[in-house]
């Protein structure tokens, strides 16, 4: 616990900078998360037997989330382009005698598109008019969703929701979670509209609040069940106390794409 406080404490010292600056230092903090998830994400596959293309990935995931962040025109032809040239490695491997490299390769286009081009959403919130408002409305509402499931299943839970994919998560932690999150949308739609730029109503903020909590449980549970498959409990070892890049920010993922569209769609 004590490791795990540390850390948070660390990562808030150097986060919250970083989110209310944004421009470089905001990169820096989230291409790290994603190009180590992206890293962890196709170290999970190697052990379940694989051969992904390690540095491929993790060079790819940083070319593309740059490109979505800096020069938004060029991330397509980059995303494009880094899928053909895994592909041609995996090709050669094959060639070599590796006869499972199609799998490796569908692995590791699997790892480049949803760490480096789905994570991205992290950084194209950013970009948004009243970019900082926004992804400080985005990411404490996915951890009130957090907070709330973990705090709450834990006192309370007693039916067990995916006993195969993650089984201390409990359909008790799952309502919470969902209740927790619509009260941390109104709140930060209220105050930020109150007290800031942002044209949310309070009813909005918790309608997207319930949204998160309902959904971005399946980010959680799509990391548990590549980890399950590994026979890992963490996906790293990056952050004491808190395993890896891949097991903080599972569900943001989910929670920036959401972000992105709702405001987009039905804010702006």
């Amino acid at each position: 616990m004590r490791k795990r406080t540390l850390s948070a404490l660390a990562l808030l010292l150097i986060g919250f900078p970083a989110l209310l600056f944004g421009g470089l230092p905001y990169y820096l903090l989230m291409g790290f998360f994603l190009a180590m998830t992206g890293w962890e994400f196709v170290n999970l596959a190697a052990a379940c037997g694989a051969r992904p293309a390690r540095w491929l990935v993790f060079g790819g995931v940083i070319a593309v989330s740059a490109a979505r962040y800096f020069f938004p025109t060029y991330a397509s032809p980059i995303l494009v382009f880094t899928i053909l040239l895994l592909m041609s490695a995996h090709l050669l491997q094959f060639e070599r005698g590796r006869a499972e490299a199609g799998m490796d390769f569908t692995i590791d286009a699997g790892a480049l598109t949803y760490v480096g081009w789905l994570g991205s959403y992290l950084l194209d919130i950013r970009n948004l008019e009243n970019g900082g408002w926004w992804i400080m409305f985005v990411l404490p509402t996915v951890w009130c969703v957090d907070t709330g499931a973990y705090m709450l299943g834990a006192a309370y839970g007693k039916h067990r929701m995916t006993p195969r994919l993650s089984p201390k998560k409990s359909w008790e932690g799952f309502a919470a979670g969902a209740f927790t999150g619509m009260l941390g949308g109104g709140f930060f739609a209220y105050a930020y509209s109150t007290w800031g730029p942002l044209q949310l109503p309070t009813w909005q903020g918790a309608l997207f609040g319930l949204m998160i909590g309902l959904l971005t449980p399946l980010g959680d549970l799509g990391e548990s069940m590549l980890k399950r498959q590994a026979g890992l409990k963490d996906s790293g070892n990056v952050l004491p106390g808190h395993g890896g890049a891949f097991d903080r920010i599972d569900s943001w993922i989910w929670a920036a794409i959401l972000g992105y569209y709702f405001i987009t769609w039905f804010v702006r």
